[in-house]
C-alpha cells in the first residue's frame, strides 16, 4: 500500500528535461518575423531600434493570418540606421579598451522593430528569452547574460518596454518620459539617456526673446508627448508675454482630413511668420505634403521660419526624389541633442563594406536604400533602368539630410549609454568588496543585471569627446542642446549649420548662446513676427486695448515724471526725487540745485543794489556825523538819526544773508536779523515821530512835556520795541527754527534749496508785529504831518511809512505765489525798497540842505520856521 502514494507523487512531479524539450507551449512563430543582428559576448547588450518601416498594403491583406507574415515591402530609414551603428561602434570600442573592462567581452543582440508597437513587446520578451524560444527569464544554452537593453526611442515605446523589463529588473536605457512620483516605483530599472526637455523649452523661449518675436504658431501631435509639450511651454510663453497665433494638435495618421486641416491652418494663419513644430516622423510627413500642396495652389513659396524641437528628425526615404519636399524647411532653426566630436565614428562608417556585412543583415538593405541601387548575384541579369550596387559607392557623397557621417545627437546618446554601462561594470567589479568576475567555460558567473542599477545611477565619467556623462532616472546629466540652422544650398544640398547651443550648467546669461550672423533665413531677412509691428521704444509704455491679447498692445508716452529705458516696457518707472526725466523720457537726469546765487543776473543785480544802498547810507551817516553840530542835525535828535541810519545800513546788508547757497547758519539768521533790524528802524522812526509831537506840545506856554518825557520816552521806544521782536525771534528759534530744505517737486527739472520757515505761525507773528509797528508809526506821522516843524519831518516820515507799508502789504501775496529764488528775490526787493524809502524820504531832503543849501542850515531859519 505504501507504493501507491509514491506512484501518485511521481505522477505529479515536473517532467524531466527530455520531456520539457518536447513541450510545444512556447511562442516560436512570432519570432520568425523579427530581424536581428547578434554578436556573442560574455555580457549581452540588447537593442530594440526603429531601423525600417513596413509598408502595409490593404489589397494584399485578407485577415486570415498574421498580417506581418505577409511578404511586405520594408523601407529602411537611413538616419535611423546610424543609431544602430553607434551601438555597434561603442561596443567595439569598449572591447578594445583593455583598462575599462580587461576580462570581459561585450556582445549585442539588436532587433529592428519596424516602428510597430506590437513588435516592442515581442522583442522585449525575446531578449529576455533563449534565442529562438520565447521563455522569458530562463537561460538554457550558452548565450551570454543579458546585461542591459538599449531601446525605446520614443516615450511611448519606452513605457511599453519598461513595463516588461522592470518586472525582471533589467536596466533599460532609452528615450525617457517625464516620471511622476508613482512611476518611479513602477519602472525602477528605466534610465533615461536623452537630456531633460525643460532646458530645451527654456532655450526656445530665450530664442523668441532674443529675436523679439511675440506672435508665433504652435503645432504638436495629438499624443501624450504633444500634450506634455503644450502644457509645459504655454505657461512659459505666457509668463514672457509671447502670444500664440494658433495652437493646433495633429492626429498621427496620413488621413486626408488631417492634411485638409493643416491646409486650412496655413491659409488662415498665414500671418504667423514663425511656427514652432513639435512632431515625429508621421506628423512631419503630413506637414511636408501639405506645404507642397499649399505652394502648388497658391503659386507662392511657403516662406516661414520653423522652430523645430529635438523630436524632429530629417529622415528621408531616399536621396533625390524628396529633396524638393524638404525645401520649405530651408532656414529652419532646430534644437537637437548635443553631440560631441567622435572622429573615430566617421572612420568606422566609412569602413562599412556591404559585400562583407559580417552578419549585419541591415547593412545591405540600408546601402540599397541610400544609394538607390540593388545588389544582384553574379549570375543575375540587371533589369532595365535598374542600377546595380557595386559596394564601392562613397558614403561621403550622401546628402546630409539623408545620412550624416558625423554622429547625431541620438546616436551620441546611445554611444554614451554603452560607455555608461562599461563604467558601471568597472565600478562594480574593478574596485570595492564585490567579488571578481569568474568564468565557467564561456559564461560569466555571478553577474545579475539588477546589480548594475545602483552603479548606473551613480556613474560619472568624461567620454572621449571631453563631455561629462552621468545617468539617472530623470535624464542624461549633460543636458546640452545644439541649435542648428537647416540651409538649402545652391548645389542642391540640405545641410545643418550650428548657430547656437543650450548649456543649463553654464552661468546665468551664458546658458543660451547664439550667432545670429550665421543664420540663413527663409524670408531672406530676419522676420519680425509680432501682433503689432510697432514696438514701444524707450520713453513709451505698453497699453493693451480691452479684449486683445497681451502682446497686441499699443504704445503710449510715459506720464510726466516717469521714464522707461527698455523696449516694450510694461510700466514707466518714476525718477528718484533728485532726478527728472529727459525730453524723450528714456533716462533720468540729476536736477540742478536751484537757489539765488551771486553768479546769475538776478542775484548779481540785487547784491549790487544792496551794496550801493549800503554805501549811500554810509555816506549819509558820514555827512550827518561831519555836520552833527549844525542846527538841522541837532533839531532832529542826533541820537535817533544815527540809530536809524545804522539800522538802515544793517537792513541793506542783511540782504546778503538771502543770496547764495543756504546753509544752516544763514537760515537761522535770515528772518531773525531782518525782523529785529527792521523793528529797530521802525522803532527809531516811531520815536522821531513822538519827538515831533512832544516838540509841538512844548511850544505851548507852561508845558514841560518834552523836557520830562522826550528823551526817556524815545529811548524806551527804541529799546523796547526791538526787544519784543528779539524775544519773538528767540522763541521761534527755540521752538521750531528755520532749516535748509530740498524741494524736489515745485519746479520741473530743478531742486529748490531753500530755507524752510520751521514754524510758519511764528514767521507770520514776526511779520505781524513788524507791520503793527509800521502801522503805529504811519498813524502817528499822519496825525502829526501838519504840525509846525523845522523841516516838516513828520510829512517826510508819513510818506516814507506809506511807501514802507505799501511794499510789505504787496509782499505777502507775491511771496506766497512764488517759488525758489523768485520768492527769495521778492523778500530781498521788499527789504531794499522799504529801507530805501525810509532813507530817501527822511534823509535826502536834509542832505540836500546840508550839502547844497547850507544857507538854510542856520538857527534863524529854524526859529523863523517855528514862529510861522
Amino acid at each position: 500500500m505504501t507504493g501507491l502514494p509514491l506512484l501518485l507523487l511521481l505522477w505529479f512531479l515536473p517532467p524531466t528535461s527530455e520531456k520539457r524539450s518536447l513541450t510545444r507551449c512556447v511562442l516560436t512563430t512570432s519570432l520568425q518575423i523579427l530581424e536581428d543582428y547578434y554578436r556573442p559576448g560574455d555580457l549581452i547588450i540588447g537593442g530594440n531600434l526603429p531601423l525600417a518601416t513596413i509598408v502595409l498594403s490593404s489589397n494584399s491583406l485578407r485577415f486570415r493570418k498574421d498580417p506581418f507574415q505577409h511578404l511586405l515591402p520594408i523601407l529602411i530609414r537611413p538616419k535611423k540606421y546610424q543609431q544602430f551603428l553607434a551601438l555597434v561602434f561603442a561596443v567595439t570600442e569598449v572591447n578594445k579598451d583593455v583598462v575599462l573592462l580587461p576580462n570581459i567581452t561585450l556582445g549585442f543582440h539588436i532587433y529592428d522593430n519596424h516602428q510597430i508597437e506590437r513588435k516592442n513587446s515581442l522583442i522585449s520578451l525575446s531578449l529576455l528569452s533563449t534565442r529562438g524560444r520565447m521563455v522569458p527569464g530562463y537561460v538554457c544554452d550558452n548565450q551570454g547574460t543579458l546585461l542591459s537593453v538599449i531601446g525605446g526611442l520614443s516615450s511611448k515605446s519606452s513605457r511599453q518596454m519598461a513595463s516588461i523589463f522592470s518586472i525582471f529588473k533589467v536596466p533599460q536605457l532609452g528615450v525617457g518620459f517625464e516620471f511622476s512620483q508613482g512611476e518611479r516605483t513602477v519602472y525602477p530599472s528605466f534610465l533615461r539617456i536623452n537630456p531633460k526637455e525643460f532646458p530645451q523649452y527654456v532655450g526656445l523661449v530665450q530664442l523668441l526673446l532674443y529675436f523679439q518675436w511675440n506672435w508665433v504658431g504652435l503645432l504638436a501631435p495629438e499624443s501624450d508627448d504633444g500634450e506634455h509639450f503644450i502644457s509645459s511651454l504655454m505657461p512659459m510663453l505666457k509668463e514672457r508675454e509671447i502670444c500664440l497665433a494658433f495652437t493646433e494638435k495633429l492626429k498621427l495618421d496620413f488621413l486626408v482630413y488631417t492634411k485638409l486641416k493643416l491646409l486650412h491652418i496655413f491659409k488662415t494663419w498665414s500671418k504667423a511668420e514663425v511656427i514652432i513644430l513639435f512632431g515625429d516622423s508621421i506628423s512631419i510627413t503630413n506637414i511636408l505634403a501639405v506645404m507642397n500642396v499649399h505652394e502648388q495652389w497658391t503659386k507662392t513659396s511657403f516662406c516661414k521660419v520653423w522652430i523645430l524641437t529635438s523630436h524632429w528628425k530629417v529622415s528621408m526615404m531616399g536621396s533625390q526624389d524628396l529633396l524638393k519636399d524638404i525645401n520649405p524647411f530651408h532656414g529652419a532653426l532646430h534644437f537637437r541633442d548635443h553631440t560631441g566630436d567622435i572622429s573615430e565614428f566617421s572612420h568606422f562608417i566609412l569602413s562599412l563594406d556591404p559585400l562583407n556585412p559580417q552578419e549585419d543583415i541591415f547593412l545591405p538593405q540600408w546601402w540599397e536604400r541610400v544609394f538607390e541601387c540593388k545588389f544582384y548575384k553574379p549570375d543575375e541579369i540587371v533589369p532595365h533602368q535598374q542600377k546595380a550596387c557595386t559596394g564601392k559607392e562613397n558614403i561621403q557623397n550622401l546628402p546630409t539630410y539623408v545620412f550624416e557621417i558625423g554622429m547625431t545627437g541620438e546616436s551620441y546618446n546611445i554611444y554614451n549609454a554603452i560607455y555608461a554601462l562599461a563604467h558601471a561594470l568597472h565600478a562594480m567589479y574593478g574596485s570595492g568588496p564585490q567579488p571578481a568576475l569568474t568564468r565557467l567555460g564561456k559564461k560569466i558567473s555571478k553577474v545579475r543585471s539588477w546589480q548594475i542599477l545602483y552603479y548606473l545611477r551613480t556613474v560619472l565619467f568624461n567620454n572621449s569627446a571631453g563631455d561629462e556623462i552621468s545617468l539617472s532616472e530623470n535624464a542624461l546629466g549633460s543636458a546640452h542642446f545644439d541649435l542648428l540652422n537647416w540651409v538649402f544650398l545652391l548645389n542642391k544640398s540640405f545641410v545643418p549649420i550650428k548657430v547656437g547651443k543650450i548649456d543649463p550648467r553654464a552661468p546665468s546669461g551664458k546658458d543660451f548662446t547664439i550667432n545670429p550672423d550665421a543664420i540663413v533665413w527663409a524670408t531672406k531677412k530676419k522676420p519680425f513676427p509680432r501682433c503689432g509691428m510697432k514696438r514701444c521704444q524707450a520713453g513709451e509704455r505698453r497699453r493693451v486695448p480691452e479684449g486683445n491679447p497681451v502682446c497686441c498692445y499699443q504704445c503710449d508716452s510715459c506720464p510726466e515724471g516717469t521714464i522707461s529705458n527698455q523696449t516694450d516696457a510694461a510700466h514707466c518707472e518714476p525718477c528718484p526725487e533728485d532726478q527728472y526725466p529727459n525730453k524723450i523720457k528714456d533716462q533720468c537726469i540729476t536736477k540742478k540745485i536751484h537757489f539765488l546765487s551771486y553768479q546769475e543776473i538776478l542775484g548779481y543785480t540785487l547784491a549790487s543794489i544792496a551794496l550801493f544802498l549800503s554805501l549811500i547810507t554810509s555816506a549819509v551817516l558820514v555827512i550827518f556825523r561831519k555836520h552833527h553840530d549844525t542846527p538841522i542835525v541837532k533839531a532832529n535828535n542826533r541820537d535817533l538819526t544815527y540809530i536809524l541810519l545804522i539800522s538802515l545800513l544793517l537792513c541793506f546788508l542783511c540782504s546778503f544773508l538771502f543770496i547764495g547757497q543756504p546753509g544752516k547758519l544763514t537760515c537761522l539768521l535770515q528772518q531773525s536779523a531782518f525782523a529785529i533790524l527792521f523793528s529797530l528802524a521802525v522803532s527809531s522812526v516811531l520815536a522821531k515821530t513822538v519827538i515831533v509831537v512832544l516838540a509841538f506840545m512844548a511850544t505851548k506856554p507852561g508845558n514841560r512835556t518834552r523836557k520830562l518825557f522826550g528823551k526817556p520816552l524815545s529811548n524806551f521806544i527804541v529799546l523796547s520795541c526791538p526787544l519784543v521782536q528779539a524775544i519773538l525771534c528767540a522763541t521761534w528759534l527755540l521752538m521750531s527754527p528755520p532749516f535748509p530744505n530740498l524741494d524736489f517737486h515745485s519746479l520741473f527739472g530743478e531742486t529748490i534749496l531753500e530755507c524752510k520757515q520751521g514754524s510758519v505761525l511764528m514767521f507770520y507773528i514776526v511779520l505781524a508785529y513788524l507791520g503793527f509797528l509800521a502801522l503805529v508809526s504811519f498813524t502817528m506821522a499822519f496825525l502829526a504831518r501838519k504840525l509846525p516843524d523845522s523841516f516838516n519831518e513828520a510829512k517826510f516820515i508819513t510818506f516814507s511809512m506809506l511807501v514802507f507799508c505799501s511794499v510789505w502789504i504787496t509782499f505777502l501775496p507775491t511771496y506766497l505765489s512764488t517759488k525758489g529764488k523768485s520768492m527769495v528775490a521778492v523778500e530781498i526787493f521788499s527789504i531794499l525798497a522799504s529801507a530805501a524809502a525810509l532813507l530817501a524820504c527822511i534823509f535826502f531832503p536834509k542832505c540836500y540842505i546840508i550839502m547844497l543849501r547850507p544857507s538854510l542850515n542856520c538857527r534863524e531859519n529854524i526859529r523863523r520856521t517855528k514862529n510861522l
